[in-house]
């Protein structure tokens, strides 16, 4: 069965925002270091997936809607996400044929990255100290990426997204 590419549309833009929302509900202060970037799971399993529909382009818009809603500087998550995806849409096939724990190893490496591409982002424009805690989000995303993985490609293959 064919997919219609509006539908395919709808259901990558209905994860986004699943994974927006997600990225934006507050947790209780001791818990907050083990958040996961539910919106960088769900990029990076898009770009690894369909990479000539999810792309830097997507990254920058999905990271300016995290930083509006966030109500940080503006731009900042935007031109991180988009140059993490950047790397990502370049490796894809080799992401791609790696195996699932390897691929949680490098979300979880990226994720770090990104945490830290933020941090300098943040302390370029305005006074900002490094939490070291922070860094816990790669090591919850190296976890969480095998499940968020199969539960995506379920999603994929059960809404015929192509």
């Amino acid at each position: 069965m064919a997919s219609s590419p509006f539908k395919a549309k709808m259901v990558i833009m209905a994860s986004f925002i699943i994974a927006l929302t997600l990225q934006t509900i507050p947790w209780p202060g001791v818990l907050d270091m083990l958040r996961p970037s539910w919106l960088l799971l769900i990029t990076c399993y898009w770009v690894l997936a369909l990479p000539h529909r999810v792309n830097v382009g997507t990254a920058l818009i999905l990271g300016l809607l995290w930083d509006l809603l966030l109500g940080s500087t503006l731009g900042i998550r935007g031109m991180m996400m988009s140059i993490l995806i950047y790397l990502i849409a370049l490796n894809f096939l080799v992401i791609r044929n790696m195996a699932l724990w390897q691929q949680a190893l490098v979300i979880g490496l990226l994720s770090i990255a990104l945490d830290v591409m933020i941090f300098f982002g943040e302390y370029l424009i305005q006074d900002v100290t490094f939490n070291p805690t922070s860094l816990w989000t790669g090591a919850i995303n190296c976890i969480l990426w095998p499940w968020m993985f199969l539960l995506m490609r379920r999603v994929r293959r059960h809404w015929h997204v192509r």
